[in-house]
Protein backbone atom coordinates (compact mmCIF):
# COMPACT_ATOMS: atom_id res chain seq x y z
CA UNK A 1 0.00 0.00 0.00
CA UNK A 2 1.17 3.51 -1.14
CA UNK A 3 2.13 5.86 1.81
CA UNK A 4 -0.07 8.69 2.20
CA UNK A 5 -0.71 11.97 3.80
CA UNK A 6 -3.01 11.34 6.70
CA UNK A 7 -6.59 13.42 6.70
CA UNK A 8 -5.38 16.89 8.94
CA UNK A 9 -5.56 20.42 9.59
CA UNK A 10 -3.01 22.97 9.97
CA UNK A 11 -3.52 26.34 11.92
CA UNK A 12 -1.18 29.45 11.22
CA UNK A 13 -1.44 32.79 12.64
CA UNK A 14 -4.61 34.00 10.76
CA UNK A 15 -5.79 30.89 9.11
CA UNK A 16 -6.68 27.04 9.12
CA UNK A 17 -5.66 24.72 6.44
CA UNK A 18 -8.12 22.10 6.59
CA UNK A 19 -10.03 19.10 3.99
CA UNK A 20 -12.35 20.34 1.86
CA UNK A 21 -15.81 19.67 1.95
CA UNK A 22 -18.86 19.75 -0.36
CA UNK A 23 -19.84 23.48 1.33
CA UNK A 24 -16.70 24.84 -0.19
CA UNK A 25 -18.32 24.36 -3.66
CA UNK A 26 -19.98 27.27 -3.93
CA UNK A 27 -16.73 29.38 -2.89
CA UNK A 28 -14.10 27.12 -4.67
CA UNK A 29 -16.40 28.19 -8.06
CA UNK A 30 -16.43 31.97 -7.02
CA UNK A 31 -12.55 31.74 -6.29
CA UNK A 32 -11.79 29.96 -9.44
CA UNK A 33 -13.69 31.92 -11.99
CA UNK A 34 -10.46 34.64 -12.21
CA UNK A 35 -8.78 35.21 -15.42
CA UNK A 36 -4.96 34.61 -13.48
CA UNK A 37 -6.27 31.52 -11.84
CA UNK A 38 -7.19 30.30 -15.33
CA UNK A 39 -3.64 31.73 -17.01
CA UNK A 40 -1.35 30.24 -14.63
CA UNK A 41 -2.94 26.79 -13.92
CA UNK A 42 -4.00 23.66 -15.20
CA UNK A 43 -7.33 23.75 -12.94
CA UNK A 44 -10.32 22.93 -15.48
CA UNK A 45 -11.74 25.69 -17.08
CA UNK A 46 -14.88 26.18 -16.14
CA UNK A 47 -14.41 25.14 -12.82
CA UNK A 48 -17.93 24.36 -12.07
CA UNK A 49 -19.74 24.35 -8.66
CA UNK A 50 -20.41 20.17 -9.30
CA UNK A 51 -16.88 20.04 -10.26
CA UNK A 52 -15.40 21.51 -6.78
CA UNK A 53 -18.14 19.27 -4.97
CA UNK A 54 -16.99 16.19 -6.80
CA UNK A 55 -13.24 17.72 -6.12
CA UNK A 56 -14.57 17.66 -1.80
CA UNK A 57 -16.01 14.21 -2.31
CA UNK A 58 -13.87 11.86 -4.38
CA UNK A 59 -11.00 13.20 -6.32
CA UNK A 60 -9.37 15.17 -3.53
CA UNK A 61 -9.39 11.82 -0.97
CA UNK A 62 -8.71 9.87 -3.50
CA UNK A 63 -5.32 11.93 -4.69
CA UNK A 64 -4.54 11.79 -1.17
CA UNK A 65 -5.16 7.96 -0.36
CA UNK A 66 -3.09 7.43 -3.20
CA UNK A 67 -0.34 9.21 -2.19
CA UNK A 68 -0.21 11.39 -4.75
CA UNK A 69 -0.20 14.57 -2.13
CA UNK A 70 -2.78 16.69 -0.41
CA UNK A 71 -5.78 19.27 -0.98
CA UNK A 72 -6.14 21.81 1.72
CA UNK A 73 -8.59 24.41 1.80
CA UNK A 74 -7.42 27.76 3.25
CA UNK A 75 -9.88 29.51 5.82
CA UNK A 76 -9.62 32.86 7.73
CA UNK A 77 -10.04 32.18 11.54
CA UNK A 78 -11.83 34.97 12.05
CA UNK A 79 -14.28 34.96 9.23
CA UNK A 80 -14.12 31.11 8.43
CA UNK A 81 -13.95 32.46 4.64
CA UNK A 82 -12.37 30.51 1.93
CA UNK A 83 -9.65 32.63 0.50
CA UNK A 84 -7.37 30.18 -0.82
CA UNK A 85 -6.64 26.51 -2.52
CA UNK A 86 -2.95 24.66 -1.87
CA UNK A 87 -1.88 21.28 -3.31
CA UNK A 88 0.71 19.11 -3.27
CA UNK A 89 1.52 16.90 -5.83
CA UNK A 90 4.21 14.56 -7.12
CA UNK A 91 4.78 13.33 -3.96
CA UNK A 92 7.83 10.88 -4.13
CA UNK A 93 8.02 9.38 -0.94
CA UNK A 94 11.71 7.46 -1.22
CA UNK A 95 13.28 11.13 -1.32
CA UNK A 96 10.84 12.73 0.99
CA UNK A 97 9.65 15.72 -1.59
CA UNK A 98 6.92 16.85 -3.05
CA UNK A 99 5.64 19.85 -4.83
CA UNK A 100 3.26 23.02 -4.05
CA UNK A 101 0.92 25.22 -5.67
CA UNK A 102 -1.57 27.44 -4.31
CA UNK A 103 -4.23 29.48 -5.36
CA UNK A 104 -5.63 32.54 -3.56
CA UNK A 105 -8.98 34.64 -4.04
CA UNK A 106 -8.99 37.70 -5.88
CA UNK A 107 -10.19 39.54 -3.02
CA UNK A 108 -7.76 37.94 -0.62
CA UNK A 109 -4.54 38.79 -2.73
CA UNK A 110 -2.24 41.35 -1.05
CA UNK A 111 -2.78 40.12 2.19
CA UNK A 112 0.15 37.64 2.83
CA UNK A 113 -2.05 34.79 2.70
CA UNK A 114 0.01 32.38 0.28
CA UNK A 115 3.24 33.05 1.98
CA UNK A 116 1.11 32.26 5.05
CA UNK A 117 -0.35 29.10 3.93
CA UNK A 118 2.90 27.49 2.09
CA UNK A 119 5.33 28.33 5.25
CA UNK A 120 2.47 26.64 7.62
CA UNK A 121 2.70 23.52 4.94
CA UNK A 122 6.23 23.79 4.61
CA UNK A 123 7.12 23.75 8.42
CA UNK A 124 4.40 20.91 9.01
CA UNK A 125 6.21 18.63 6.11
CA UNK A 126 9.32 19.57 7.57
CA UNK A 127 8.89 19.14 11.03
CA UNK A 128 6.01 16.80 11.18
CA UNK A 129 5.92 14.19 8.16
CA UNK A 130 9.93 14.27 7.43
CA UNK A 131 10.00 15.50 4.50
CA UNK A 132 13.43 16.51 3.06
CA UNK A 133 12.45 18.85 -0.35
CA UNK A 134 9.76 21.37 -1.42
CA UNK A 135 9.29 21.63 -4.46
CA UNK A 136 7.71 24.89 -6.17
CA UNK A 137 7.57 25.54 -10.23
CA UNK A 138 5.96 28.99 -11.04
CA UNK A 139 5.53 29.99 -14.51
CA UNK A 140 8.24 32.70 -16.29
CA UNK A 141 5.20 35.27 -16.21
CA UNK A 142 3.92 34.63 -13.07
CA UNK A 143 5.45 37.01 -10.96
CA UNK A 144 3.45 36.73 -7.80
CA UNK A 145 3.76 33.47 -7.49
CA UNK A 146 7.18 34.19 -7.69
CA UNK A 147 7.50 36.49 -4.81
CA UNK A 148 5.98 33.80 -2.58
CA UNK A 149 8.60 31.78 -2.98
CA UNK A 150 11.09 34.18 -2.49
CA UNK A 151 9.17 35.25 0.55
CA UNK A 152 9.19 31.62 2.34
CA UNK A 153 13.33 31.53 1.33
CA UNK A 154 12.40 29.29 -1.72
CA UNK A 155 15.79 29.08 -3.78
CA UNK A 156 15.49 29.22 -7.76
CA UNK A 157 17.15 26.59 -9.04
CA UNK A 158 16.98 27.11 -12.92
CA UNK A 159 14.25 27.32 -15.98
CA UNK A 160 12.34 24.49 -17.22
CA UNK A 161 11.42 25.54 -20.86
CA UNK A 162 8.65 25.54 -22.64
CA UNK A 163 7.69 23.26 -19.73
CA UNK A 164 4.12 24.51 -19.07
CA UNK A 165 1.02 26.19 -20.93
CA UNK A 166 -0.05 29.29 -20.12
CA UNK A 167 -4.13 29.93 -20.89
CA UNK A 168 -6.14 32.92 -21.79
CA UNK A 169 -10.01 33.71 -23.19
CA UNK A 170 -10.41 35.53 -26.05
CA UNK A 171 -14.36 35.60 -26.16
CA UNK A 172 -15.67 32.52 -25.49
CA UNK A 173 -12.55 30.74 -26.56
CA UNK A 174 -9.62 29.59 -24.62
CA UNK A 175 -6.08 30.55 -26.31
CA UNK A 176 -3.09 28.11 -25.04
CA UNK A 177 0.49 29.16 -25.49
CA UNK A 178 3.67 27.42 -23.86
CA UNK A 179 5.58 28.88 -20.87
CA UNK A 180 9.07 28.37 -19.14
CA UNK A 181 8.57 27.39 -15.62
CA UNK A 182 11.15 28.54 -12.81
CA UNK A 183 11.86 26.01 -10.67
CA UNK A 184 12.32 26.99 -6.52
CA UNK A 185 13.19 24.94 -3.75
CA UNK A 186 12.54 24.57 -0.39
CA UNK A 187 14.86 22.37 2.31
CA UNK A 188 14.44 22.39 6.55
CA UNK A 189 17.58 24.47 6.68
CA UNK A 190 16.13 27.25 4.70
CA UNK A 191 13.72 27.75 7.13
CA UNK A 192 16.55 29.19 9.27
CA UNK A 193 17.39 31.69 7.20
CA UNK A 194 17.63 35.50 8.93
CA UNK A 195 15.55 36.80 6.54
CA UNK A 196 12.76 35.12 7.16
CA UNK A 197 13.18 35.77 11.15
CA UNK A 198 13.57 39.31 10.20
CA UNK A 199 10.59 39.33 8.05
CA UNK A 200 8.29 37.51 10.36
CA UNK A 201 7.54 34.24 8.01
CA UNK A 202 9.38 32.11 11.05
CA UNK A 203 9.55 31.83 14.60
CA UNK A 204 6.62 33.13 16.97
CA UNK A 205 4.07 31.92 14.58
CA UNK A 206 4.30 28.23 13.76
CA UNK A 207 1.57 25.71 12.48
CA UNK A 208 -0.35 24.08 14.90
CA UNK A 209 -1.39 20.61 14.00
CA UNK A 210 -5.56 19.90 14.28
CA UNK A 211 -5.36 16.37 13.59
Amino acid sequence: MAASFPETAISTERLLLRPLVEDDAPGLATMMADDLVLAWTDLPHPFTEGYAAELARTLAPAHRAAGRGIVLAVTEHLTQRLVGLVELRNTDWRLRSTEISYVTAIWARGEGYAPEAVLGVAQWLFEDRGFLRLEMRTAAGNTAAQQVAQKIGGISEGVLRSAWIVRGESGEVVEESRSDLILWSLLPEDLESPELHRDGWHGDHRYVLRD
